[in-house]
């Protein structure tokens, strides 16, 4: 029977490359995706078509779920999909996280604040919530992967983008605290930072900083070019596979050596 993940963010960038790494691996997914415009965010978010388009390019093997990260019953229902339509889950993959940013932090907006630590932190929360009693009900000797998207800025303190980056440490810190609690139930648990990634939220991240093109953030990289959308989605659909068995509690970096200094 194939492994089946529930992946959210899934309607385009990280979130829809995974979608299809994850398929190419032979999976089955429940792509969620908010696919609606958020308070507190100066830019649009995916759309529904975006979603179905998602879905309908693998047929039978994705299940498209409009929900939103910030309700638990949202994600609890994703999961109830998965054990529905695919009769088990083996995986959840949080990837749907926003920016926001420009002012200094003394200057942010709440609505700004907020909608920063309710997708990106309490929307990982909601899917591990969710998904964990699913992981933990299947028979011994179980498996089960938890993997949550952080960011570079996870890693690092960005001008212009404090709320963000405190964001992705929480991001971090929620994944190794979660490995912690599943210690001994063959659960792993692990946070994935990528760099500078053709997506459209690097789009916004170069308005934030002034900049005529989101090229610009290449030469930041040892790599010295943007990553595809798949790099990261390659790391994050291996961490899902048995052979990730013994990586659990892991902040890892797919940002082109953004990091390494």
């Amino acid at each position: 029977m194939s492994p089946v993940a529930v992946v959210t963010g899934a309607a385009r960038g990280i979130g829809a490359a995974t979608v299809d790494r994850l398929v190419a691996d032979g999976w089955q997914v429940v792509a969620v995706d908010v696919c609606a415009d958020l308070e507190g965010l100066d830019y649009a978010l995916a759309r529904p078509d975006e979603l179905r388009a998602v879905a309908d390019r693998h047929a039978d093997a994705v299940v498209g779920v409009v929900g939103d990260v910030r309700e638990r019953a949202a994600m609890d229902a994703a999961v109830a999909t998965a054990l529905e339509r695919f009769g088990r889950l083996d995986a959840a993959v949080a990837v749907a996280g926003v920016i926001a940013g420009g002012p200094p932090l003394w200057e942010m907006g709440d609505d700004q604040w907020s909608v920063l630590f309710d997708v990106n932190v309490l929307g990982v929360r909601n899917l591990m919530s969710a998904a964990v009693p699913a992981l933990l009900a299947r028979p011994t000797p179980r498996t089960g992967r938890l993997v949550a998207v952080s960011s570079a800025a996870g890693l690092l303190g960005l001008r212009r983008l404090a709320g963000y980056s405190a964001s992705k440490h929480a991001v971090i810190g929620l994944m190794k605290g979660l490995a912690a609690d599943l210690a001994g139930t063959a659960v792993t648990a692990n946070a994935v930072c990528p760099g500078s990634t053709r997506t459209a939220l690097l789009d916004v991240s170069a308005r934030i900083y002034d900049l005529d093109s989101a090229e610009a953030f290449a030469s930041q990289q040892l790599l010295e070019r943007l990553l595809a959308a798949d790099e990261p989605a390659a790391l994050i659909a291996w961490l899902c596979t048995e052979a990730s068995s013994a990586v659990t509690g892991a902040a890892l970096p797919a940002d082109g050596g953004l990091t390494t200094s």
